[in-house]
């Protein structure tokens, strides 16, 4: 027979065997698991020197999730406080609007995103479908709206707070493209926009820019996983990456269109490539060349900015923070 005492030995060395690796795989599983900002006390920890909000792809007359988010928006806003909202292209699906009165602008923009404190500045470029309508009409409605501003179809703007300083360069990326300036059928204005003028002040904005952080954005992605005319990232290849690259200073190029989030870094190069999913109808993802993470979950983005830290959180529907790209100075 064997001892009461041996047995009870072997148990609990076999237990705490088993304890200490199941401690071990707990902690290696923890360190890729997202975190997740589900309460205005977890939002708190976004709360920085500049905060932002970041949405793109959300004209859907507050369908596919589109005000769910809105509301989520205000109700995180109310915790976090921002500067500004950038809204970086196709806010109005399909075919753009006609005119300051299209009826787009209130089922698309003014009665989804109608929270207190959505009443902010908006920054807003132009996507592949506004370049199907009336482009000057989304100019033109600065003058109707108070909170939307665009001075150009291209344009910088720094925001400052507590001593930092963001920069965020507003590339206006459907006319830098073959594809879209040779089909002037579908994208009327598109060839008639000067793209060697345009990639000249980006060049010389880069050059001036001596804030903390540079972001820059347009509605369409230099990379990205997607199954859009692979023509697309070439021409942004051809055209902006070179100029981006040039300029030590860029912290992220982000963009919109591909209606999923995707982190993408590529070994040549500092920028971090940013892929913020649609405000309203995502779609699926899987990882490529230089993909981090990535998600097909609908959502914005909330950009946080200080003196020593750039972080985007990548934020769903239900206000859960399903990534943090973080960058250190």
């Amino acid at each position: 027979m064997v001892p009461i005492a041996f047995i009870n030995s072997n148990i609990i060395m076999k237990n705490s065997l088993f304890s200490r690796l199941f401690a071990v795989i707990l902690l290696s599983v923890a360190a890729f698991l997202p975190s997740y900002a589900q309460s205005p006390t977890e939002w708190k920890q976004m709360k920085s020197d500049v905060n932002l909000f970041w949405v793109n792809d959300m004209g859907r007359n507050g369908y596919y999730d589109q005000k769910t988010i809105a509301e989520k928006m205000g109700a995180m806003g109310e915790t976090i406080g921002i500067e500004g909202i950038i809204a970086v292209g196709d806010i109005h699906h399909f075919n753009g609007v006609e005119s300051v009165n299209d009826p787009l602008w209130r089922t698309n923009y003014e009665d989804i995103y109608s929270h207190p404190e959505l009443m902010c500045f908006w920054y807003p470029l132009l996507g592949n479908h506004e370049y199907r309508g009336n482009t000057q009409a989304v100019l033109d409605y600065a003058k109707v709206s108070r909170r939307w501003n665009m001075p150009s179809r291209y344009y910088s703007k720094v925001f400052e707070g507590n001593g930092t300083t963001l920069r965020i360069v507003f590339i206006d990326t459907t006319p830098l493209m073959d594809c879209y300036r040779n089909d002037s059928t579908t994208y009327p204005d598109a060839h008639k926009q000067n793209r060697e003028r345009q990639l000249a002040w980006i060049d010389s904005t880069l050059t001036a820019a001596h804030e903390d952080w540079v972001i820059c954005v347009g509605h369409h992605p230099i990379y990205a996983q997607t199954p859009k005319k692979d023509v697309e990232r070439a021409d942004m290849q051809k055209y902006l990456l070179p100029v981006l690259k040039k300029h030590k200073n860029v912290a992220v190029y982000g963009c919109g269109h591909i209606h999923n989030f995707q982190y993408i870094r590529k070994p040549d190069t500092d920028i971090a490539f940013w892929v913020n999913s649609a405000a309203a109808l995502s779609r699926k993802v899987s990882p490529t060349d230089g993909t981090q993470w990535c998600s097909p979950s609908t959502g914005f983005t909330v950009i946080a900015a200080s003196k020593k830290n750039l972080s985007l959180y990548a934020v769903d529907k239900d206000g859960k923070t399903l990534y943090t790209l973080t960058k250190n100075k």
